[in-house]
């Protein structure tokens, strides 16, 4: 973040972001696919490996491929999530969700060259903001009755 320079509102986009992973309880989810991969990666390659001498590589390659066609797209899909829950939150709170647009404009400036998403954890940074951009109009509202209703108070 200290590249990025965030602006409050867009720091309070990144809170919320990450209070959505609480929320949601990624933690718990995560950990659940993860086991459920694990298993069933083990399984896929013990049989595998029962009618071939490569134990090794069966059991690396269908653990590969539960990464590749479960966890990733999970963990993609609870960044995703947390996108959508943390741009409300931020509104809620009185903050302009066009920051979150904001925000992935100047991560994708400083972030460098990503990974191909299907290898990612994360949502590409054009996708997440095609996203927030998407959201936007739908929070306004919010942002607009925050700002009413707290009005005279700040944390700025």
């Amino acid at each position: 973040l200290e590249k990025v320079r965030p602006t409050d509102d867009e720091l309070a986009q990144v809170m919320g972001h990450e209070i959505a992973h609480a929320l949601a309880n990624h933690v718990a989810e995560h950990m659940s696919v993860a086991m459920a991969s694990t298993i069933g990666a083990t399984v896929v390659g013990t049989a595998i490996a029962a009618k071939h001498e490569h134990y090794g590589l069966a059991l690396t390659g269908a653990a590969l491929a539960a990464t590749l066609a479960i966890e990733l797209p999970n963990n993609r899909t609870q960044e995703a999530e947390a996108d959508r829950i943390g741009i409300e939150l931020a509104a809620r709170a009185g903050f302009d969700p066009r920051a979150a647009v904001t925000l992935w404009e100047k991560m994708a400036r400083v972030g460098g060259k990503a990974p191909p998403e299907i290898l990612s954890t994360h949502p590409a940074p054009e996708h997440r903001m095609e996203a927030m951009r998407a959201l936007v109009p739908q929070m306004l509202p919010i942002y607009e009755a925050a700002r009413k209703k707290y009005r005279g108070l700040s944390c700025r």
